[in-house]
């Protein structure tokens, strides 16, 4: 579904990804880890169109996408939930979900999908004309997911979705990636969180100063002497 094939990018003279490949097949979900700083967000901006690859080429569903909008690209099917959840604090949470929607392939469906996600996430629905300023951390992630979802995507990028949340509503979050790729939506997530992504990923990819440094499935990379050193100390 997605091919990522030797992208390299900069900002400016500065160079940050390096000869990046990777690829995700329909129905995957497919974990990006590293540490900050190994380009993880950059790689991710860059698939969705905000950076301009600098070389490689993207493809999605067969189509190169190196250089259309992300607006294109959204339309397409490939949709990404950012890190730090991005929500307009001050607008209503379904005035929010609803700006998820706002490519054509969204519009067409936007009721039957704002169903869907009040019926996932049961508690948006319950503070569905709140301010999303006004919701917990963990209520603004599920935001932030339904929102992505508004777009009906094919394709769902995730980019640190744990991000400063607490350890139980970490676990929360990573029940719903799970339940969202066991009803058909392909995943691919981004997170500094080593542990809990390869272990719900059925393949990963490990990032290092701009390039892959390891590759496998989940279970395989958990067991790398030097993954388990580096990132968990073990």
């Amino acid at each position: 579904m997605l091919q990522v094939q030797d992208i390299s990018a900069k900002y400016g003279d500065m160079q940050v990804l390096f000869g990046v490949s990777l690829a995700v097949a329909e129905g995957e979900i497919v974990a990006l880890v590293g540490s900050n700083a190994a380009g993880k967000s950059t790689l991710i901006k860059t698939i969705c169109g905000v950076v301009s690859p600098s070389g490689g080429c993207v493809r999605f569903c067969g189509q190169d996408i190196s250089r259309l909008s992300p607006g294109q690209i959204v339309d397409l099917g490939l949709v990404l939930v950012p890190e730090g959840r991005r929500l307009f604090p001050f607008m209503t949470v379904e005035e929010n979900l609803e700006l998820g929607s706002f490519t054509p392939r969204g519009k067409a469906r936007r009721r039957e999908t704002l169903d869907e996600v009040y019926h996932l996430f049961p508690i948006l629905k319950d503070r569905r004309g709140q301010q999303a300023g006004s919701l917990s951390g963990g209520e603004q992630q599920m935001c932030a997911i339904a929102r992505g979802l508004m777009g009906r995507p094919k394709l769902l990028m995730l980019d640190e979705p744990s991000l400063g949340l607490a350890p139980i509503v970490v676990k929360e979050v990573f029940q719903v990636v799970r339940s969202l790729n066991q009803q058909g939506v392909t995943i691919l997530l981004v997170e500094l969180n080593v542990q809990h992504s390869l272990r719900l990923a059925s393949r990963g990819y490990v990032l290092e100063h701009g390039r892959v440094a390891l590759q496998g499935t989940g279970v395989e990379l958990l067991e790398k002497p030097h993954l388990k050193k580096a990132y968990l100390g073990l």
